[in-house]
């Protein structure tokens, strides 16, 4: 008799469980939907551009056609950025040395249009070679390369072609265009975070469309660009300057238009 009472009870208790439960489900569901709506802060209201790769109203102009007002030489921060300018592109060139922009930036949104010319000789690495450097930490360091090249049927290791962070990612697609067609990315670069001692806090990660194809999906780097050896976290940095890349080698000097960036 007691073992039977007890089953009763037992039974009794788990069925008043199951029906609190659907009650406050109940209760849950006819709640105030208010409580999970927020209304502030309210985002900023932008206007797009008429195409995607034009920029909208809160970007920075990088260049627009018309002069390197807002780049300089990356060696010497005083000098003008001496790259040729005509017909609403700038062309790399070999004699003046690297161009960096005269503004700092953390974390942003960069679009940015490249050209390899169309009579491009050469092979693998001397196809066209330059890159952009998303945060250049200095003129004596590389910064954090994202790989320019023509790799439209020319082959080379595959964290060195374009798309890639050089030496660090290899692309997850190869959406090049041929020689002599405009080319573009798209790149949400958040920078990396450094504790007071200096020692890396939270590394850089780095978001590239090529053509409209993601390449590189939120990609945690190791550090700056290293040629040789393994990259790391060895000099902490707040915002920096973008660099374009004077590779120096024997093939044609590609060109840039359209470049617009907006801090987020």
């Amino acid at each position: 008799m007691i073992s039977i009472a007890c089953n009763r009870s037992i039974k009794t208790f788990l069925l008043a469980v199951a029906v609190c439960s659907v009650s406050q489900f109940a209760n849950a569901q006819d709640g105030d939907p208010k409580l999970t709506e927020i209304y502030t802060p309210v985002p900023p209201v932008v206007t797009p551009g008429k195409m995607n790769s034009d920029a909208p109203s809160d970007a920075i102009i990088l260049f627009d056609g018309k002069n390197l007002n807002q780049w300089v030489s990356a060696a010497d921060s005083t000098m003008p950025a001496k790259w040729d300018v005509a017909n609403g592109i700038f062309t790399v060139s070999k004699t003046t040395g690297n161009i960096r922009t005269k503004q700092s930036f953390l974390d942003y949104q960069l679009h940015i249009e490249w050209r390899i010319p169309e009579n491009i000789t050469g092979t693998g690495q001397a196809r066209g070679n330059s890159g952009i450097f998303l945060a250049s930490t200095g003129p004596g360091d590389a910064g954090y390369e994202l790989q320019v090249l023509d790799n439209y049927k020319n082959e080379t290791y595959t964290n060195g072609q374009a798309g890639s962070i050089y030496k660090q990612a290899v692309p997850l697609a190869n959406p090049n265009k041929k020689p002599g067609e405009w080319q573009s990315y798209d790149v949400i670069w958040n920078a990396p975070r450094f504790n007071d001692d200096g020692t890396i806090k939270t590394p850089a990660h780095v978001t590239v469309l090529f053509n409209g194809v993601l390449v590189e999906n939120n990609f945690e780097l190791l550090g700056p660009t290293q040629y040789i050896g393994k990259p790391a976290y060895r000099k902490p940095h707040g915002p920096c300057p973008i660099k374009l890349q004077a590779h120096g080698d024997k093939s044609e000097p590609i060109s840039y238009r359209n470049i617009w960036i907006r801090n987020i």
